[in-house]
C-alpha cells in the first residue's frame, strides 16, 4: 500500500470503466445469475430475481434458494401462478420477508403485461416492489441501458475512488453523483458488476487488496493513504430487546402451527403460535395452560433483537389445554419440520423443542 499522503499517478475518470473492463473481463465471477463477458444477455427474470434475493443477503446464501426457485418456478408466469404460501416456504430462512411478498406482486404485475418485463428504469420502477437500486441493476444487466447502479458495494468502490468522506446515509448522494461520472454509455451490466465484483473481492471493507486492484492508479482514498477508512458510517444505535414467548404444542407426532397475518412481520409465514411479540414491544397475549420451559432462543432482527422463551406442552389435550380448540392451525408432522417452512427464529425454537423433547 502507497504511504499516507503520496500523490496518486493520475485521477482520470474517463480511464476508470475501460481499466475496470478489461479486468472484469479476465476476473468476472461466475455466479448462477449471470451471463459472462462475451454471453447472450441475461433473461431479465433472472436478472429480478437474484436482484431481489441479494438485498441485505450475501452471494453465498443465495445461491441455493436462487437455484431451488428456478428450478420450482422457471419463468417469471410460473412464479405468477404459485401458490403464496408455496413461495413463502421455499423464501423461509432468507430473511427480509417482505422481498417474497413483494416478489410475488410484481411477478404477477409482470405476468398481466404479458409476461415481459419493461425495458427500461422507468418502467421497472413502476413494478410493485421494485426501488432505486433494483430497477437500475435490471436496466442494465438485462436490457444494456445505461443506468447507475449502486449497492453496498459499490458504494465502498466510488467512496475510496473520489475519497467522499461524507458520513452515511447522507454521503449517499455524493456517491451517486460520482458513480454516474464514471458509468459509461456502453456495456452498463458489465460495468454494474465489475464494480460489484471489485468491491467483493479486492475493494473489500477491512484489509483491501490494493496492489490487485485495477482502479489503483485512479484511487484518491489509497493516495491518502488509508483507504479503507471510507466510507464512514453514522455510528450506530443500540437496538432494543424484545422478550416473547413460542409455544411448542404437540400430541401424536405432529406439532401445532399457525399462519401469521399476510401483512406485518414475517407476513403469511408458517410458524408457532407465540404471544405476540412484535419490533414494537413485548408479547403479552400468553396461552394459559400446563407447560414447561424449554429454554431462550435469541435472534436478531434489523431493527431489534429478540429473546424468545421456549414453552412446551408434548401431549396436548384440551385438558391440559383450555384454549387448544380456538387456535386456528394445522397439525404438522414432527419428523418433516423442515418441510414447513418455518422462518428462522421459529426454525431455531423448532429445533430447540425437538432437542428438549427427546432429551
Amino acid at each position: 500500500m502507497q504511504a499516507r499522503g503520496q500523490a496518486t499517478a493520475k485521477f482520470d475518470p474517463q480511464a476508470i470503466a475501460p481499466a475496470l473492463l478489461d479486468w472484469y473481463d479476465a476476473h468476472a465471477r461466475k455466479l448462477p445469475w449471470r451471463r459472462l463477458p462475451g454471453e447472450a444477455r441475461q433473461d431479465p427474470y433472472r436478472v429480478w430475481l437474484s436482484e431481489v434475493m441479494l438485498q441485505q443477503t450475501t452471494v453465498a446464501a443465495v445461491g441455493p434458494y436462487f437455484e431451488k426457485f428456478t428450478r420450482l418456478w422457471p419463468t417469471v408466469g410460473d412464479l405468477a401462478a404459485a401458490d403464496d404460501g408455496d413461495v413463502m416456504a421455499a423464501w423461509a430462512g432468507l430473511g427480509y420477508y417482505a422481498r417474497a411478498r413483494n416478489l410475488l406482486a410484481c411477478a404477477r404485475a409482470v405476468a398481466a403485461m404479458g409476461g415481459t418485463f419493461p425495458d427500461s428504469e422507468d418502467g421497472l420502477r413502476a413494478l410493485p416492489g421494485l426501488g432505486e437500486y433494483t430497477a437500475a441493476a435490471v436496466a442494465a444487466i438485462a436490457f444494456g441501458r445505461r443506468a447507475v447502479v449502486v449497492d453496498a458495494n459499490v458504494e465502498r468502490v466510488i467512496a475510496r475512488l473520489f475519497a467522499i468522506d461524507e458520513p452515511l446515509p447522507a454521503g449517499k448522494a455524493a456517491i451517486r453523483l460520482a458513480a454516474g461520472q464514471v458509468t459509461p454509455e456502453e456495456r452498463a451490466g458489465d460495468f454494474a458488476q465489475a464494480m460489484m465484483d471489485l468491491g467483493a473481492t479486492v475493494c473489500t471493507a477491512r484489509s483491501p487488496r490494493c496492489m490487485l486492484c485495477p482502479l489503483r492508479e485512479h484511487c484518491r482514498a489509497l493516495a491518502e493513504g488509508a483507504p479503507e477508512r471510507l466510507p464512514v458510517k453514522a455510528a450506530r444505535k443500540a437496538k432494543p430487546v424484545r422478550q416473547g414467548r413460542a409455544y411448542w404444542i404437540e400430541r401424536e407426532g405432529r406439532v401445532l402451527l399457525v399462519r401469521r397475518p399476510g401483512r406485518g412481520m414475517l407476513g403469511g409465514m408458517r410458524a408457532l403460535p407465540d404471544d405476540g411479540w412484535s419490533a414494537r414491544g413485548d408479547g403479552a397475549d400468553a396461552i394459559g395452560g400446563e407447560w414447561r420451559g424449554g429454554g431462550v432462543v435469541r435472534h436478531g432482527f434489523t431493527h431489534f433483537d429478540l429473546e424468545l422463551q421456549l414453552m412446551l406442552c408434548v401431549q396436548a389435550e384440551a385438558a391440559s389445554l383450555p384454549g387448544l380448540n380456538d387456535i386456528e392451525g394445522e397439525w404438522w408432522p414432527v419428523d418433516e419440520i423442515e418441510a414447513a417452512g418455518l422462518p428462522t427464529v421459529f426454525a431455531k425454537a423448532a429445533r430447540l423443542a425437538i432437542a428438549e423433547r427427546i432429551g
